[in-house]
């Protein structure tokens, strides 16, 4: 299954230090949705060889996962093994735990808010925090994968580490900038209760690598503007905003554009491949709902001009 994420960055370990956060983050209510696996490692084997094999094919084909998935990311033979670390987490890897906690909370009672308007309800995602490594619907990941959202288990996947890439290799420090980042991933979350996600992945897998590659961008940028539409909601209703907070979102989505990344890992950019949006997309797309505050403006697929 394709996953819906931002682009991975070299990882580095740990988390740098601890950003000033203002009251309105620090007293902000924790959701209840977070499956923290932080320090957890995994080692998947198909136990009982070719017999393993056939029963988790059957099971996927019974959930409509596609079989290859399992295939391409669980070896032949071996027994699967979890262990969690007994060392205790830094104390500002937990703040920043707690942080992303507070964020996703107040997502839920922004998109809550929207789907109310809407004459629906909103069902809440979860979000997985873990440590260089994760299994999920989508096949197993590891850090450098960056954040993702899920759509089949419907979870956001999260290394913390991330946050300290960011802000060492691209520049874009800050509380904002790391809220944006859960906001981001939370758009693709609303884009698959709409039914956006599923007719997007439909349409890419007719069409042809740069087809593909170009529904990809809109729906990165879609997500975007939906992360500015909470954005402004939360300001709006919650004030969370401090001077200088746009910005580090702003910095953050020009950080991860497809040409800046090109760039700095390639030396070159490849317009054809590009799968997020250039930085100035990201930018303009996140400026859009976060000016706006309406799902109706983040039309990505509908624009004239992306």
């Amino acid at each position: 299954m394709a996953r819906n994420s931002l682009p991975g960055l070299p990882v580095a370990s740990g988390v740098r230090r601890v950003y000033d956060r203002n009251m309105e983050w620090r007293s902000g209510r924790r959701s209840q949705n977070v499956d923290d696996r932080r320090g957890v490692r995994i080692t998947r084997g198909l136990a009982g060889g070719g017999l393993g094999t056939i029963v988790l094919v059957l099971v996927a084909l019974y959930l409509g996962v596609d079989p290859s998935t399992i295939m391409n990311v669980l070896p032949i033979g071996g027994d699967t093994s979890v262990e969690q670390s007994a060392e205790p987490r830094p104390a500002a890897e937990n703040e920043l735990a707690d942080f992303v906690s507070v964020v996703l909370a107040d997502t839920e009672e922004t998109w809550g808010e929207i789907f109310r308007a809407g004459g629906r309800p909103y069902e809440a995602p979860t979000l997985v925090l873990f440590t260089d490594a994760v299994d999920s619907a989508c096949g197993m990941a590891g850090a450098a994968t960056g954040p993702f959202y899920c759509p089949p288990d419907r979870k956001l996947y999260l290394d913390l580490s991330f946050f300290g890439d960011l802000d060492r290799r691209f520049g874009a420090p800050g509380d904002f900038a790391q809220a944006y980042v859960v906001a981001h991933e939370v758009g693709h979350h609303v884009q698959n209760l709409l039914g956006i996600e599923g007719k997007v992945r439909e349409a890419r897998a007719r069409a042809d690598e740069r087809e593909a590659n170009r529904l990809s961008v809109l729906l990165e940028l879609q997500a975007d503007c939906f992360a500015g539409v909470w954005g402004n909601h939360a300001q709006r209703a919650r004030s969370l905003l401090e001077p200088g907070d746009l910005e580090e979102a702003l910095r953050a989505a020009t950080a991860i554009g497809d040409d800046r990344i090109q760039r700095q890992t390639r030396g070159r950019v490849v317009p054809d491949s590009f799968t997020h949006g250039t930085s100035e997309q990201r930018v303009r797309w996140f400026r859009r709902g976060f000016e706006s505050g309406e799902i109706s403006r983040c039309d990505s697929f509908s624009a004239r001009e992306i």
